[in-house]
């Protein structure tokens, strides 16, 4: 498959076009940088406008084979020269943007139309910045630089990256969650973008994990999505869609808690999911291990179930199926409970001593299966949060 390259490789190559056109006149039509992976990006460079002491270009993303929803936008970046006694500004303003090597050159990084504003703490940037990652901060820092250096320039240059279509595209991200509004975020940590990142959603759950516990929060609900929204609100009042959605990554999310200082977690969600955990699968992907019947068959027959109802089960293609067996079998709670169990010896064993957690499986059908025994207690604790934060 073939990888693409992210917002923060294109707004690097724009940045280092328009600042050569801006010291060496002429028409760039693509450049070259190198990413943090140490692959090169050939980027072709579009829409150009000149002005005085200012150029402006773009470079439209690629995600490669990645179903990315900013492929094809185009990320801009605007270069303004200044001279030092044209400009007053803080030495704060230049914090993480001013080139180490060459203190008499001053980068000033700003977000433009459709790059995002961060209001909420625990991201890469602080509240109030643009949201333009710390990396790709460093990949525009360094180009520009590079290019000054063969300019001999020494001043202060703004440089300032926008995405016109940021604000729509922003709509089918996680970013208004995260509490980044208007526009996207420029991200990027290798330049590179591979198809299906596993990584890319990882670094999602770590930032909302770190958002709760940056605001001071010791305990955290997460859930696989929002299957069991409404049984969720109806039988306990939660908003599930306020818990950290950890998606198959069930393993990796309870590590990411357990490291980032978390003393208790509660995971919430439907058999379909947390089956698998009762099996010591982890990552919860049917390309990781799909053996729901196979556990559900084999809690039964430790419950008491006869060889036709394991059988019936192990033909069946769908938890709640299985359900309907297990109940007409009359041992639906007891397996529930069986599974429940070796879920809590798995969940518990990630998480180590360190951290303690509860859990709920629920099906759509039937509501609540089972529950750990400290579970019930620590959602009510976490709907009042939910109701004092409203």
């Amino acid at each position: 498959m073939r990888f693409g390259f992210t917002t923060g490789s294109c707004a690097a190559a724009a940045s280092k076009a328009a600042v050569h056109m801006l010291f060496f006149g002429g028409t760039k039509r693509e450049i070259t940088i190198c990413t943090p992976k140490g692959i090169d990006y050939n980027a072709e460079i579009l829409d150009i406008k000149k002005e005085n002491n200012m150029v402006s270009c773009a470079v439209r993303k690629d995600g490669g084979d990645d179903p990315d929803v900013t492929t094809g936008a185009l990320v801009y970046s605007t270069v303004r020269l200044y001279e030092y006694e044209a400009l007053a500004v803080t030495e704060e303003e230049f914090k993480c943007d001013i080139s180490d090597n060459n203190p008499s050159l001053r980068i000033i990084i700003k977000g433009g139309t459709g790059v995002g504003t961060v209001t909420k703490p625990g991201l890469d940037q602080p509240v109030g910045n643009a949201a333009i990652n710390h990396v790709p901060r460093e990949m525009i820092t360094e180009v520009v630089t590079d290019v000054c250096k063969q300019a001999d320039f020494h001043g202060i240059l703004e440089v300032t990256i926008s995405v016109p279509q940021g604000e729509e595209i922003a709509k089918k991200t996680f970013n208004e969650r995260l509490g980044i509004v208007g526009g996207i975020s420029i991200i990027g940590t290798s330049g590179i973008v591979e198809p299906m990142s596993t990584q890319a959603i990882l670094d999602t759950i770590k930032l909302e994990l770190n958002q709760r516990y940056v605001n001071g929060y010791d305990m955290v609900a997460i859930t696989p999505g929002n299957y069991g929204l409404d049984f969720m609100k109806n039988a306990y009042g939660y908003d599930l869609d306020r818990s950290v959605k950890c998606s198959n990554f069930v393993g990796a999310t309870i590590d990411m808690a357990r490291e980032i200082g978390f003393k208790k977690v509660l995971l919430t969600g439907h058999i379909g999911k947390l089956i698998k955990v009762s099996g010591g699968i982890m990552n919860t992907h049917s390309k990781e291990g799909d053996c729901r019947m196979e556990l559900m068959a084999a809690a039964a027959i430790m419950c008491g179930a006869t060889s036709e109802v394991a059988k019936n089960i192990l033909e069946s293609v769908a938890t709640e199926e299985g359900l309907n067996i297990l109940d007409d079998a009359g041992i639906l709670d007891e397996t529930m409970m069986c599974v429940m169990d070796r879920i809590m010896n798995n969940l518990s064993r990630r998480a180590t001593d360190d951290m303690a957690i509860e859990c709920i499986m629920y099906s759509n059908d039937r509501g609540e299966l089972a529950k750990s025994e400290g579970a019930e207690k620590w959602l009510i604790l976490l709907v009042q949060e939910q109701g004092q934060q409203i």
